[in-house]
């Protein structure tokens, strides 16, 4: 047995084994200790290995799924070793033949499809990553629903979009060494070949041609492959169902970086939890598929006017007939999750209750379509999606006949078929509820006739159908002339056979296996008919997510007393009366009400320079006005009394950094390099919010970096950004820079106390009331009274010499200062640069070689 296991191990070294031993999955060696570790079970041993002990631990099938969620949440991977022949068929090759397993499936974090297993809002991305040439290919499949995409990006925008799809696992060919915040599993180089790629891909969706697709690149083409080959091995030649492949452009959607995301806590707050985040505080999805595509609007914010204008019209719709939002909900919420069953099924993991859910969601969608067809002045993208929910009439009535009202989870003991829908299955089933009915009228007979009150007939899987009796009178029934057969004695009770009950038995038996080999073909048959329609299916899945989502962005707009955005061409953000949807839902919760705020950007206006205390209410103020453009684009309502805008093709985000010290990088590190990829990214259609730049380093360099990188946005960049500031000095470049504006969070101090009113108003901050909120804080009075004393003295200090900023008055524009130390051009290395070297041929790097070296020559 240990060789079989140390032979099957082999296969999956980077995995824990679970080995099938009769009711259990077993785990030895490492794994065991692993497997012992993370679950919390007992670690014991079983026989000895070169002559040590063999450490050993284990759970048990029936609930296997349970142990699998917390081995996969601990980061492990599984591979599942299940028999392939019963112990009768080993037996028959031999007398001492060990049944025959083998490895049938792998179970890693993307590749999961149980419902025991995953977040019902939460989407399960597994997602690979492919380079040729300068070019990167991104596959990202959740097989749990069929979602496929593919995208190429640049190596500057290969880590955000990353952060959009946020995969549960990132495979990468082996020996790729990019740089991700992810960690990546390293899988066989040969599967992302871009040729290999497209036929294989060709094959699995019949297809001639992969246009009717899109038109893909080659790393494209090498990542899809990737991901194939990978579901294609952790299936061990079982691939699940995909919708064909959407091929996504970076022009499609807002490209949002990793810091942004994180920052402004879009899908889950910096701790990695959904409470607190944006997702959470509009979330009012019935569904799970629901919240799984509001996950992804929102991560994903769109630059199609068109698309979002489509999406806004059916919320709005919504929004003014509450009526029909709250019929619409209601029947959302009572329907399956059919785009999970259809995985399940296309996997070969499907039970009869997911078919009972394709016929109950697909039956219900039918009716709300017949309901929604009677509205009136329907929206367009109503209309595009509600014949997705048609169609389905034979294959629900097919699935309705042929099953029991609540079919069972398992197969195994059959059920599920209802009666009437065979009628030899269901004289099968009459024969063998004969043959249990013969074999309690047996009970009463044996018992008459033995005078034993106690005797019953009684079943197990080792000895099926026998007669049991208390031991007392065991020795009545041992007789030769009873007519029973003794088969086991135990403590208290003696088991029996006799002739009568053996016939009846195997009548039952016989019966009963022919019922369930007939059940398990019906359900081959059920599973095949579904197969057929499964990209229509599919269809009407993503239909009604959409259906959810509108009518949960309609009611949370409803709730709040949020607006419709309005778009305009130009670069303007007019936004008034607006509020942050987290903080406001946080302070609701305790009676409190949110201070709303205005922000006007535009052409001549486009870069605010907010000053003001800390707690005043500046980094809310700068997060609220992202989230809200996050929001519109992604096809929602508002929380602002009015909101129009111009599209956003980049949103930054540098608010609140912090230590990275697994990358060795400090506090103030870690703001740089977010600085400097708004810097260098950024473009005039951008948005940016920039808090506190230069605070991590010393006075006089952070007001300089500051006061540069303001310049950069405003005289560069030229996007709309709000900045907000302690450096009160920076306010000079008012007088300067022609589009830059000044505003304060406003306070006051009463009696002693610090009062922070958390309105925006125009204008610089009269002072920083750094100490009044340092008391709010609680520092001791003799702290306050020695502080104090120190800034009167610094102040006095300022007044005679100009302050840190004393001598930027004739500081040259920033435009000057750029072409003055400007680097002189290098044609040498610009020719460098542009050479692809993966992509020469020989004879082209000789000859690339002869003109590096002319360039050389003439420089």
């Amino acid at each position: 047995m240990m060789a079989q296991y140390l032979t099957l191990k082999a296969e999956a070294p980077d995995c824990l084994l679970f080995y099938r031993m009769g009711d259990f999955f077993e785990l030895f060696f490492d794994d065991a200790k692993a497997a012992a570790a993370t679950l919390d079970i007992a670690l014991t041993s079983r026989g000895e290995h070169d002559g040590a002990p063999v450490p050993m631990c284990g759970v048990p099938v029936h609930s296997s799924e349970m142990y699998l969620a917390r081995l996969i949440r601990g980061g492990h991977r599984v591979a599942i070793a299940e028999q392939t022949e019963s112990p009768a068929q080993a037996k028959a090759r031999g007398s001492k033949s060990l049944v025959a397993r083998a490895i049938v499936r792998y179970v890693t974090a993307g590749t999961l499809t149980e419902d025991a297993l995953l977040d019902a809002r939460t989407d399960n991305m597994l997602v690979a990553v492919a380079q040729v040439g300068q070019e990167y290919g991104i596959a990202a499949a959740d097989i749990s629903n069929g979602r496929f995409e593919a995208v190429a990006v640049s190596a500057a925008q290969l880590s955000a979009e990353i952060a959009r799809l946020r995969p549960s696992e990132l495979i990468v060919p082996i020996g790729f060494s990019l740089d991700l915040s992810v960690v990546a599993h390293p899988f066989d180089r040969a599967a992302f070949d871009s040729s290999r790629a497209e036929t294989q891909m060709k094959r699995h969706f019949g297809v001639a041609t992969l246009d009717g697709f899109g038109t893909f690149s080659r790393a494209e083409l090498a990542a899809m492959g990737g991901l194939l080959g990978y579901l294609d091995h952790a299936g061990k030649g079982t691939l699940p169902f995909l919708s064909p492949p959407v091929h996504r452009s970076m022009d499609a959607h807002m490209a949002i970086d990793a810091a942004t995301r994180e920052s402004l806590e879009i899908v889950q707050t910096m701790a990695g939890q959904r409470a607190g985040s944006l997702l959470a505080a509009i979330d009012r999805t019935v569904t799970g598929a629901g919240a799984r595509l509001l996950a992804a609007d929102l991560a994903a914010p769109l630059l199609d006017r068109g698309q979002i204008d489509a999406r806004l019209a059916l919320v709005a719709w919504l929004h003014r007939d509450g009526g029909t939002r709250d019929h619409l909900r209601s029947a959302l919420r009572s329907l399956p999750d059919i785009g999970r069953a259809l995985g399940r099924v296309a996997m070969g993991r499907g039970s009869p209750r997911d078919l009972g859910q394709l016929r109950d969601g697909l039956g219900e969608a039918r009716q709300l379509r017949e309901r929604l067809m009677r509205s009136m002045d329907r929206p367009a993208l109503l209309d595009d999606l509600l014949p997705a929910l048609d169609g389905h009439a034979a294959l629900v009535d097919h699935l309705s006949r042929a099953l029991v009202a609540s079919p069972p989870t398992e197969c195994a003991n059959g059920g599920y078929i209802a009666d009437g829908y065979d009628a030899a299955l269901d004289e099968l089933r009459s024969m063998a509820g004969d043959g249990r009915r013969a074999i309690a009228a047996l009970e009463a007979r044996y018992r008459e006739q033995t005078g034993i009150g106690s005797l019953k007939i009684r079943h197990n899987a080792v000895l099926g159908y026998h007669v049991e009796v208390p031991a007392k009178h065991g020795d009545a029934l041992m007789r030769e002339d009873s007519g029973f057969t003794h088969r086991q004695t135990l403590a208290g009770v003696v088991r029996f056979n006799s002739i009568d009950l053996h016939e009846q038995a195997s009548r039952v038996a016989q019966a009963g296996g022919h019922a369930l080999a007939a059940e398990a073909a019906h359900l081959e048959e059920l599973i095949e008919a579904v197969l057929v329609r499964k990209s229509a299916i599919d269809a009407a899945a993503r239909a009604l997510a959409r259906f959810d989502v509108a009518a949960a962005l309609a009611e949370r707009g409803a709730e709040g007393g949020w607006c419709r955005p309005d778009f305009a061409e130009g670069r303007c953000l007019d936004i008034v009366g607006g509020r942050h949807p987290v903080v406001e839902d946080a302070l609701s919760r305790n009676g409190q009400a949110f201070v709303a705020n205005d922000c006007c950007l535009s052409e001549v206006d486009r870069l605010w320079l907010v000053t003001g205390p800390n707690m005043g209410g500046k980094s809310t103020f700068l997060r609220q006005n992202a989230l809200i453009v996050i929001l519109a684009q992604a096809g929602s309502f508002v929380p602002a009394t009015s909101a129009r805008l111009s599209l956003v093709d980049r949103l930054f985000s540098r608010v609140g950094a912090s230590d990275n010290l697994a990358r060795g990088r400090s506090t103030f590190m870690v703001e740089m390099v977010e600085t400097a990829a708004i810097l260098s990214q950024a473009t005039e259609r951008s948005f940016v919010i920039l808090d506190e730049v230069g605070r991590g380093t010393s006075t006089y360099d952070g007001l300089a970096l500051a006061w540069a990188v303001v310049e950069a946005v405003h005289e560069v960049n030229r996007c709309r950004c709000l900045f907000a500031t302690h450096y009160h000095e920076l306010t000079r470049l008012a007088e300067k820079l022609d589009a830059l504006s000044l505003h304060h969070v406003r306070a006051r101090e009463w009696k002693g106390d610090l009062v922070l009113l958390h309105e925006l108003a125009k204008g610089p901050a009269d002072r920083s009331y750094g100490l009044a909120v340092a008391r709010l804080a609680g520092l001791p009075p003799a702290v306050l009274a020695r502080a104090k004393d120190v800034l009167g003295r610094l102040e006095a200090g300022k007044a005679k010499t100009g302050g840190i900023a004393a001598g930027l008055d004739d500081l040259p524009l920033f435009a000057a200062s750029m072409a003055k130390d400007a680097p002189p051009a290098d044609p040498v290395r610009e020719a460098l640069t542009a050479i692809d070297a993966d992509a020469l041929s020989p004879r082209e790097a000789l000859d690339a070689l002869y003109r590096l070296k002319a360039l050389l020559d003439d420089s």
